[in-house]
């Protein structure tokens, strides 16, 4: 799925000659630096470098990855994958399991305000609470929110920011694939979006990981519009390999009255339309008058006879 030297040509290919002190010439044919400009830079061999990048040497010391580290340019998720990659530790973390703590799940649905779901390494989603089924507009426990961006969803779906989104999800999973090199599942869920999707295809060959934390998120509701939220990632200290994800909205913002009125358009137990079914997304005002026709309590027609209830 990764390998150290896949790893390190990506990287080098990215790096600014002129960041690292450099002077591009007329004659510079690569992209990025050279081979033996990133040996010189790192204090290896020429030689040892080239073999590092053909997969012919394995496990450097500490010391070169570090110092190859600060030549390309790597943040504190990369230099962690450049470490798994490179055997240092070799030690490989086991495949977590997937089952949700009780207490985890008690916690999950004290949060009712704003949607919410425990998450694994896969991205695939193992509970949630209700307002998170009411967003996605489907029973979210066992949905994979990888192969819903890129298989199920475009560009125009329920994720604003699609470019974003999908750059993040890809480094997620490049990352939990040099976590957990053995995890059949992960690598068969790989394997699957790269036959399915291009774009995915040209996002994992640009090797980046990405760990996520937290940011902004946008979704576009069918029923209530734009939703401008704010994302958490609680990573579960327990080894699991799980995170609790939260998504909140501004206080006093529309993205919170959007979210209030999909908890209330959600309070009589109808399940929101489903994505293939999607329309236009209307105005809150629309949205509100729709679920009142659909409940018979718009005002001035509570007199007429044909709205009386048995």
């Amino acid at each position: 799925m990764d390998d150290l030297a896949g790893f390190l040509r990506t990287r080098r290919a990215r790096v600014d000659p002129a960041t690292v002190g450099v002077t591009p010439d007329s004659r510079r044919r690569v992209e990025g630096l050279r081979r033996e400009e990133v040996a010189h830079l790192s204090g290896v061999s020429v030689d040892y470098y080239v073999r590092l990048e053909q997969g012919r040497a394995t496990q450097p010391s500490a010391q070169v990855l570090d110092a190859l580290a600060r030549v390309l340019g790597l943040d504190e998720t990369e230099r962690d994958h450049l470490c798994r990659l490179a055997g240092q530790p070799r030690r490989r973390t086991p495949t977590p399991g997937g089952r949700v703590r009780p207490e985890l799940l008690r916690i999950l649905h004290l949060v009712g305000d704003t949607p919410a779901m425990v998450v694994d390494h896969r991205m695939d989603v193992l509970a949630a609470n209700r307002l998170a089924r009411l967003l996605y507009g489907r029973p979210v426990p066992g949905l994979n929110t990888a192969r819903y961006l890129f298989l199920e969803e475009a560009e125009h779906g329920l994720f604003g920011g699609w470019d974003d989104c999908t750059t993040d999800v890809v480094g997620h999973l490049r990352l939990s694939a040099g976590k957990y090199p053995d995890d059949p599942r992960l690598a068969s869920l790989i394997g699957e979006l790269a036959m399915g999707s291009e774009r995915f295809r040209r996002l994992w060959a640009r090797a980046d990981v990405r760990a996520r934390t937290h940011g902004p998120k946008s979704y576009r509701h069918p029923l209530v519009g734009l939703l401008e939220l704010h994302q958490e990632n609680f990573a579960l200290p327990d080894g699991s390999g799980m995170e609790l994800v939260v998504l909140t909205a501004a206080a006093g913002s529309p993205s919170e009255d959007g979210l209030r009125l999909l908890a209330g358009l959600g309070a009589d137990g109808a399940e929101p339309r489903p994505a293939a079914a999607r329309r236009p997304v209307p105005s809150p005002g629309a949205a509100v008058r729709e679920a009142q026709d659909q409940r018979g309590d718009r005002g001035g027609e509570e007199d007429d006879p044909a709205h009386d209830v048995a």
